[in-house]
């Protein structure tokens, strides 16, 4: 697949995996699930949920190290600032051949690579995102939107990314 191809498939997972109302309980229910599904695949992953700006869940599996978890800070932070997917993020600006750097932003508290996606509720926009490092970040990417995708009953074969 081609970046525009991952972009326009990106954008339309953004579209579909909106919930009609999210709290702390829905949160709490989608890192849980996260949680299940990397400990039965024996992925050793970090997984953050967080609500304008607050954090609500957080798993490190077995294999996470410290790196991780400031991976986890610098995607979420993409997420909160532009209102996509950090993977969406990093493909534009690969695509238009720039860096965070470039548009004023640190590398250290900013990270455009896959794995954090944002809490969009219809009517209402992106109120947080949900992130995993510890995977390739297409990988990552994929993880968040299967998860997403379950919690929705949405069909992961039309979102997933190839």
């Amino acid at each position: 697949m081609t970046i525009e191809d991952d972009l326009g498939r990106i954008a339309e997972q953004e579209k579909v995996l909106s919930f009609d109302a999210f709290d702390l309980t829905t949160a709490w229910q989608l890192g849980k699930l996260l949680q299940e599904l990397a400990t039965e695949r024996g992925l050793g992953i970090a997984i953050d949920v967080t609500l304008h700006s607050m954090p609500v869940f957080y798993a490190a599996l077995p294999g996470v190290t410290p790196d991780n978890v400031n991976w986890v800070r610098r995607k979420r932070n993409m997420v909160l600032r532009y209102f996509r997917s950090s993977y969406a993020s990093g493909l534009k600006l690969q695509k238009d051949g720039k860096t965070v750097e470039d548009n004023g932003l640190s590398g250290a508290d900013y990270a455009p690579h896959g794995g954090s996606f944002p809490i969009n509720v219809k009517g209402t926009g992106c109120i947080g995102a949900v992130t995993v490092s510890g995977l390739p970040q297409r990988d990552d990417h994929n993880l968040a939107v299967e998860a997403l995708a379950l919690m929705l009953a949405k069909d992961l074969d039309t979102l997933r990314l190839a």
